[in-house]
């Protein structure tokens, strides 16, 4: 990410490995990792590897509960905000992540 102020401009990493909290922008950026068809949208496989990275007990499983409360239009993908902000939810209550708003 490249912000620019008063022509300067000053670059921001996103840490692509999660931490115990991240921005929301973060938790995206980390999960666009797992988009294996490059295709900007996250399905059930892509979300079982993200959540295998972080060594996630039963993440096959979690992957599956993640895409039944996130998947609002039940195509197996999350490709839309509403659908992103489901999953930060699910990740916030059931994954115990930290995500929040970024100030910027």
């Amino acid at each position: 990410m490249i912000l620019i102020i008063r022509g300067m401009a000053i670059m921001r990493c996103i840490d692509v490995q999660p931490s115990n909290e991240m921005t929301v922008d973060e938790f995206k950026a980390w999960l666009r990792r797992f988009d294996a068809d490059h295709d900007g949208r996250i399905n059930q496989e892509e979300l079982k590897e993200a959540l295998h990275s972080l060594r996630v007990r039963f993440g096959w499983w979690k992957a599956r509960q993640g895409m039944k409360e996130a998947d609002c239009n039940h195509d197996g993908q999350i490709e839309n905000a509403k659908e992103i902000e489901k999953l930060v939810n699910y990740a916030q209550k059931r994954l115990h992540m930290k995500i929040y708003q970024s100030d910027w």
